[in-house]
């Protein structure tokens, strides 16, 4: 059972009123979530259908979990549930981009960060390529 309809035209699919994820061949598609109300970069997840399909039923972000093969509901045991406030859908539908309220210690990182992006990669101009924690 398919939650979603495909849809075969690019104007439907770019322009259209429907949401027709584009999932990949694993049957993902790609989640940002950023801070609902500072605007920062938390983490980068995959959905799957069951997955889209449940954060938009009960307004809490719910992943597939690439590693354990299994859906995971953000905050289940660490208690950094997020509550969605707004979800979007890019140009082309293959990718979705989620504003969260976070719950608990408002962390999203399994490394106990706040996000997940706690490192920078210097670029060509700095004389090592080493990651500097933020």
């Amino acid at each position: 059972m398919t939650a979603f309809p495909t849809l075969s035209s690019k104007q439907e699919i770019e322009e259209g009123a429907v949401l027709a994820p584009k999932f990949d061949r694993d049957g993902l598609v790609t989640c940002v979530a950023t801070d609902a109300r500072t605007g920062e970069l938390l983490m980068v997840a995959h959905m799957n259908a069951e997955s889209l399909k449940r954060s938009i039923e009960t307004g809490e972000a719910w992943y597939w979990s690439r590693s354990r093969g299994e859906l995971w509901r953000k905050g289940e045991t660490s208690g950094q549930v997020q509550s969605i406030v707004e979800m979007r859908v890019d140009c082309d539908q293959d990718a979705l981009w989620i504003k969260v309220r976070v719950g608990g210690d408002g962390g999203c990182c399994h490394t106990h960060r706040r996000s997940c992006f706690y490192r920078t990669v210097p670029l060509r101009h700095e004389a090592a390529a080493r990651l500097v924690f933020a």
